[in-house]
């Protein structure tokens, strides 16, 4: 084990278990494990509040805690894995999490239901966190990139395609197989876990100097953050107590947090790891990257589903078949092209991507359909597969090989508070978008104006023409007009939306530029030789300095 205290995180030592390949490969599963069954859950929530009998507060409730237990864990596992080993730490919870995957669709009451999301979501929390540390401990130098890579390919591929799934579990082998299905991989999971990881000892020297107090209020703090995030537009923000509750303390907490790991003899995850100017940066463009990014996993399938009104499985062909397929050969070229090209040339690519992809979601029309959307999307699979993973490597390529735990502890906070965050604003402005949309075209629809008049005359002379009574068509025709400035509403306010994320990538562009070359390492391409000296040649002292 590694001599540096805790603040500085376990070093790297390079030690391979008997097959760190299949180690390797057990923690990217359970990466998608993770991410397969988050995006199942939030697309097929409508389906469960249905199958459970849930009202639509239950059914919010519900969703939020079966996420925020994830943060209350997730920061400190990378440590836990350190001290405790990777199999104790995945193999144990992976039995747990398979047997509540299999329980939970028979179960009715719904506050056992809450309960056993509640650990769900704490297992889940296991997971993903161990993956950068176990590929960067476990796998050679040279598959390094490939692996990482492998980690950023799964969040946009599972984003993508588990529309989908859900659309392909509801209408044809049961909802009960959102549950299911990451039973299965889970299965998969503690196989390679088994198989490819060593049987370690306990490390009783860091266990018994471990940073407890700060590792309960970090991961308590931003379990209740996001609990308050998430229930915010709901509960009209800070007009509710509960949701005001939930920020205050969540945020007292991580101020609390901030002031152990200075004041603490050996911190667990101290700041000071995000305090070099290429890693901050890096972080600055991963939220912009987040944000960006909301273009392909938010608006074009709500767009869809709130104008188009078509359900997940009419949605996820084109974001399936232009964007989560395409994606496989997108990693692969990024992966080569890191391995030539300085990361920050890809990240770059991949943001140009998202801002023509943002550009092209401003000429939306209510016309709209899953085909029109094919350009956008694969413009938005070359944004993801080429941002995250040159993001993903820079980081890592900067990062001081000492601190390996401290820097996962905060990529696990960018990875749900943050992305939980910039889905939550985003919410929220499409919503005030919308209203503000709403009134001002409504504005120009007023009683006895003439082109009103003639679109209801209009509306109402077809409902008669289908058998509808003069009162009923009536009364149609009004319902209908106001259906369509709500639509043309909700239209605008996604152009809204598609600007905003433009201008996210347009950020992450400037924020790139500002960054330095990585050091010389693994995760960078390799200096070019060289040329030979033509002639005789001045010694080596007389070379002017640069």
């Amino acid at each position: 084990m590694a001599t540096e205290p805790i603040g500085a995180g376990a070093a790297s030592t390079g030690r391979s278990s008997h097959n760190p390949v299949l180690g390797a490969a057990a923690v990217l599963v359970g990466a998608f494990l993770v991410s397969f069954d988050q995006r199942l859950f939030a697309i097929g929530l409508p389906d469960l509040r249905g199958a459970f009998g849930l009202t639509f507060d239950e059914g919010t409730w519900l969703a939020t805690i079966a996420l925020a237990p994830q943060l209350l864990v997730a920061p400190a596992i990378p440590w836990l894995a350190t001290v405790l080993g990777v199999r104790r730490v995945l193999v144990v919870p992976g039995l747990v999490y398979i047997a509540l995957s299999l329980a939970i669709p028979f179960v009715s009451d719904y506050q056992v239901l809450l309960t056993l999301h509640f650990v769900h979501g704490l297992l889940l929390g296991i997971f993903i966190p161990v993956t950068i540390m176990i590929v960067l401990h476990n796998l050679p130098m040279r598959w390094w990139i490939v692996g990482l890579a492998m980690y950023s390919f799964r969040l946009s591929f599972t984003g993508n395609s588990g529309v989908s799934l859900v659309g392909f579990h509801v209408q044809h082998l049961g909802w009960e197989w959102i549950y299911w299905q990451n039973a299965i991989v889970a299965v998969l999971m503690i196989l390679l876990t088994w198989l490819g990881t060593p049987r370690e000892g306990v490390n009783r020297r860091l266990l018994a100097s471990a940073d407890w107090g700060g590792m309960l209020m970090l991961g308590g703090g931003l379990a209740l953050i996001y609990a308050g995030l998430d229930q915010g537009n709901r509960l009209d923000w800070f007009e509710s107590g509960i949701v005001t509750s939930l920020l205050v303390g969540g945020g007292v907490l991580v101020v609390g947090f901030l002031i152990n790991e200075a004041v603490v003899r050996e911190p667990w995850a101290h700041p000071s790891v995000l305090m070099s100017r290429n890693i901050g940066l890096a972080m600055l463009a991963l939220m912009a990257y987040m944000v960006t990014s909301l273009s392909n996993m938010m608006l074009v399938p709500t767009f869809l589903t709130v104008v188009g009104h078509l359900r997940p499985e009419q949605v996820g062909d084109v974001l399936l078949n232009c964007t989560a397929l395409p994606l496989v050969g997108v990693v692969t070229a990024a992966v080569l092209l890191l391995r030539r090209f300085d990361a920050r040339l890809v990240i770059l690519g991949g943001l140009t991507c998202f801002a023509v992809a943002g550009w092209m979601g401003t000429g939306i029309t209510p016309e709209w359909s899953p085909d029109d959307f094919v350009p956008m999307a694969l413009m938005q699979s070359l944004g993801q597969g080429l941002t995250f993973t040159g993001l993903l490597v820079f980081v890592v390529s900067n990062a001081n090989p000492a601190r390996t735990v401290a820097l996962v502890a905060y990529i696990q906070v960018m990875r749900l508070d943050i992305i939980e965050i910039t889905t939550t604003v985003m919410s929220t402005w499409l919503r005030v978008r919308e209203q503000v949309h709403s009134n001002l075209i409504g504005l120009h629809v007023s009683v006895g104006d003439s082109e009103v008049v003639q679109a209801l005359d209009h509306l109402k002379a077809r409902f008669i023409e289908h058998s509808a009574a003069a009162e009923t068509a009536v009364a149609r025709a009004t319902s209908t007009l106001a259906s369509l400035v709500r639509r043309q509403a909700d239209v605008l306010s996604f152009i809204d939306g598609f600007e905003v994320t433009f201008w996210a990538a347009i950020a992450g562009i400037l924020l790139v530029s500002l960054m330095r070359t990585a050091p010389p390492g693994p995760l960078t391409p390799a200096a070019p030789k060289p040329a030979p000296a033509v002639g005789r040649s001045r010694p080596a002292s007389t070379y002017p300095k640069v």
